[in-house]
């Protein structure tokens, strides 16, 4: 289903209208949905027509190509196509992620400045990560700017549960430089259960496991339903458990598919493929080729011509074979589930059904792990397994924007690591104090609030409580609190006792953990009559209460200051109470990214001038392609135009044998320069060669124009003539009924005088003009213009128009005199019920008629060149 009217309401709220983007970037594919009023909610479609297209970026010497194209590329330079580039997000270079990058693809590897992966092309360019996945994001832009008609800068990106902290920061940076906005990040089985929740209600909660096997690794989400009650009842989204496998996705399958045909091509032609780019470029499509084959077929023959050193390339691959050299996966195909399973503390009995998305998923070997783990009347197949992260994320984008009203649908996620914070118990105590605070399956929009009895600066350590499935580090932030000295002291001043620092800390809705604010806080006596009244009766003072933020987007390296502190729950409204004025100051805090840091400002500023160059020189590539096209093809028409077999054509009919022979000439000067300068011609140069040829070709164009337009700019100004003529004669004759029952006239006798003699001016002229047009010639330019005939006709339109809305004027009653002794008797008489009142006065003739041209309905007239 494709369109969803039950789901998605789109209204606007307000005149300036702002489209929401959704991206699922995954591995292998790329998805992407926009949400904008009067748009279908649906698929972004490619260039090509494509539901999706390949994450690949690649160029072919200087010109860039995306997805299948790109893809493609492969084949022919290893080196300048890059596919697979989010295995490689914000890993470090020396991690076993990028050593597992090697293996799959022939792309050059070069370590940056921030000890993460960069690739290099054969010219020696080398681009970060986070530039190639900013060049897909901003082409997906560009897709959704021309589908809408509009800007688009909110974005909302689907991202593996899994991501860490690194990753997050890497996507935002990409999403950064491709000048686009933020929204938010969701998960991507989160974004599958909103797009499962669309057109569903759950009167009883159901829980439900999200099983999305994709290129980059298996993952699966417990996920919990439930519809509450109301005239408009909330659909909750909650997120009870995830697990993941990374060693098991699609890319793996593949690469193990590839070396089965590596295998067959060493042993059958004695040579190492593997020392050929090229070669092992096109056997890695060919392996996902075949591996489509398998999942419907038991046997798949492949074949590659010209593989490496002029040999062709044929073998077959059976299922059989393929499986038993995965047959180590197997047990991991299904083990995310078990662990989303105890992560969420349910069993399979527990569980409605498995949903089954993402494209390895059509594989038969995992689809028989999962049925054997599960049982296969748990099996759902019940959304489409590639679209439906991304139409999920972008309802739920378009559920965070102000522009649209969307399902009430609610989403609550979790964290998927245990985060923890270690800092030093004093400044001269060497002793590390680590809290846990926020386990794996924490609440996103989770705050809590640690309160340090410090009087100096101090730093506070963000690390994951153990290494990640990519091997990250596992300390990903530093936080430094400093201003304490001063601020204890200030509160020690105004009599605050005992004062202490606290820090909120924030797991944001995206997945990003940070330092919200830092106060110093103390309480403070109020030794006053009043105050210590107000304390005998209770109204002593204490922290004020945590206040929400509806953030979606704050990341580790945006950390605010407030002058509020926060408790690590938020107490009912009863509980709250007034904080004594001056009890907390704000303390600045400082962030460091001691190990892999996110992109700095000033290095995605020269990444985006970087990737703006590219763009403004394809733009003035693709204006000059354009400009060579069209005159190219303008030449061939006007060649055609020429032949000396086209005879009667409104062309030859209209144009004299020295127009055409002119055209000629210049025809064959400019194919001759076409030809010799059309590879290094500037733009300007095409534009201006069809400009001189139009030059000859316009006043062929303007008679054969003027011939098909003067039939009826004729008849219309006839027809003025002959409305103003009726119009005159019916006026006239009013006139005399009028004069004789003593009523008032509309028009006088000058006026009438003056529209006859614009009349027979109008007359004279087209009467002399349409004789002398009749002995014009179809070749030669005509005497008469058609807009010059329009113009006079419109100077009688306007003056009998103005005499025809001319209101009747109003009669003047004759007032009756009387002596001032004897008051005259009249008698008043009401009209019946329903009857108007009569007057004994003569009515006015009727109104003259006035025949208004309406012109005839003609279809479009054709051009010359349409003509042949």
């Amino acid at each position: 289903m494709r369109l969803l009217p039950l789901a998605l309401s789109l209204l606007s709220l307000d005149t300036a209208l702002a489209s929401v983007l959704a991206i699922d970037y995954g591995s292998d594919w790329i998805k992407a949905s926009v949400m904008s009023p009067g748009i279908p909610f649906d698929v972004l479609l490619n260039k090509d027509s494509k539901r999706k297209m390949q994450a690949s970026v690649g160029w072919k010497q200087t010109t860039r190509y995306f997805g299948t194209d790109a893809f493609n590329l492969a084949s022919r330079f290893p080196t300048d196509s890059f596919s697979s580039i989010k295995l490689l997000q914000a890993v470090p270079f020396d991690s076993p992620a990028a050593s597992q990058y090697s293996r799959i693809s022939s792309a050059e590897t070069v370590k940056t400045t921030r000890n993460t992966v960069a690739l290099r092309q054969s010219d020696g360019t080398q681009w970060s990560i986070e530039e190639l996945v900013a060049m897909q994001f901003s082409y997906i832009k560009q897709l959704a700017e021309a589908t809408t008609s509009e800007k688009v800068s909110d974005v909302i990106v689907a991202i593996p549960s899994f991501f860490s902290q690194f990753q997050r920061d890497a996507v935002v940076d990409a999403i950064e430089i491709a000048g686009l906005r933020t929204l938010a990040l969701i998960n991507d089985g989160t974004a599958v259960a909103v797009n499962y929740a669309m057109t569903r209600n759950f009167p009883t909660p159901e829980h439900h496991v999200i099983y999305d096997a994709g290129a980059s690794g298996i993952r699966a989400t417990v996920v919990t339903f439930s519809t509450g009650n109301g005239t408009n009842p909330a659909t909750q989204i909650t997120v009870a458990g995830v697990g993941y496998d990374l060693s098991t996705g699609g890319t793996e399958l593949d690469r193990r598919l590839r070396e089965i045909l590596i295998e067959a091509f060493n042993a059958k032609h004695h040579k190492d493929i593997r020392t050929d780019k090229r070669g092992l470029a096109k056997l890695w499509k060919e392996a996902g080729r075949v591996k489509a084959i398998l999942s419907a077929n038991t046997e798949a023959s492949s074949t590659i011509e010209s593989l490496a050193w002029d040999i062709d390339f044929r073998t077959k691959v059976s299922r059989v074979a393929f499986e038993a050299t995965c047959e180590d996966l197997k047990p991991k195909f299904a083990q995310p589930i078990e662990d989303a399973l105890r992560n969420a503390g349910l069993t399979l009995d527990n569980i409605t059904s498995v949903i089954l998305t993402g494209g390895s998923t059509r594989t038969p070997m995992i689809q028989t792990a999962v049925k054997a783990a599960v049982g296969e009347d748990k099996i759902a197949l019940n959304v489409n397994a590639d679209e439906a992260a991304v139409l999920g994320a972008a309802l739920h984008g378009a559920s965070l924007s102000r522009q649209f009203k969307t399902k009430n649908i609610k989403v609550s996620d979790i964290g998927a690591y245990d985060v923890q914070v270690s800092y030093l118990a004093t400044a001269s105590t060497p002793r590390t104090i680590n809290t846990l605070i926020f386990p794996a399956g924490s609440k996103v929009g989770a705050k809590k609030t640690l309160t340090f009895k410090r009087k100096e600066d101090f730093v506070i350590n963000f690390d994951y409580k153990e290494p990640g499935p990519a091997n990250f580090p596992t300390r990903f932030l530093e936080v430094g609190i400093t201003g304490v000295a001063e601020a204890i002291a200030n509160l020690t001043e105004l009599g605050a006792t005992d004062p202490v620092v606290k820090a909120t800390l924030t797991l944001s809705e995206s997945g990003f953990v940070s330092v919200s604010n830092a106060v110093a806080f103390g309480e403070i006596k109020d030794e006053s009559i009043a105050g210590k009244l107000k304390g005998f009766f209770g109204g002593g003072s204490s922290e004020e209460a945590e206040e929400k933020t509806e953030d979606n987007r704050p990341r580790a390296s945006e950390s605010v200051s407030s002058a509020s502190s926060a408790n690590a729950s938020e107490p009912s409204p009863s509980e709250k109470k007034v904080v004594p004025k001056d009890n907390t100051i704000s303390l600045n805090t400082t962030v460091v990214f001691p190990t892999i840091p996110p992109m700095t400002v000033e290095e995605k500023k020269t990444a985006r001038s970087r990737l703006r160059a590219i763009d403004l020189e394809e733009a003035a590539v693709a204006r000059k392609e354009e400009a060579r096209n069209t005159f190219e093809s303008y030449l061939y028409r006007m060649r055609d135009l020429l032949d000396p077999e086209n005879r009667d054509t409104p062309f030859k009919q209209c144009s004299q044998e020295s127009e055409r022979q002119a055209i000629s000439d210049k025809l064959d000067e400019s194919f001759a320069w076409l030809y010799d300068r059309g590879d290094v011609a500037e733009t300007s140069q095409f534009l201006d060669k069809r400009n001189a040829l139009e030059t000859l070709e316009r006043p062929i164009i303007h008679r054969y124009k003027e011939i098909e337009e003067f039939p009826q700019a004729l008849n219309n100004s006839q027809m003025w003539n002959w409305s103003t003529r009726l119009f005159l004669q019916e006026a006239r004759e009013n006139m005399t009924a009028e004069a004789a029952a003593d009523l008032p006239s509309k028009w006088t006798k000058e006026e009438l005088e003056g529209l006859e003699k614009t009349l027979k001016e109008h007359e004279t002229w087209l009467n002399e003009w349409v004789e002398k047009q009749k002995s014009v010639k179809m070749n030669e330019d005509p005497v008469i213009e058609t807009t010059e005939m329009k113009a006079r006709a419109k100077v009688l339109e306007t003056a009998l128009m103005k005499l025809v809305k001319r209101k009747v004027p109003k009669s003047v009653k004759k007032k009756t005199t009387t002596s001032a002794t004897e008051a005259p008797t009249t008698t008043a008489t009401s009209p019946a019920d329903g009857e108007s009142q009569t007057s004994d006065e003569p009515k006015p003739t009727t109104e003259p008629t006035v025949v208004v041209p309406e012109g005839e309905q003609q279809a479009p007239i054709p051009t010359i060149h349409d003509e042949l």
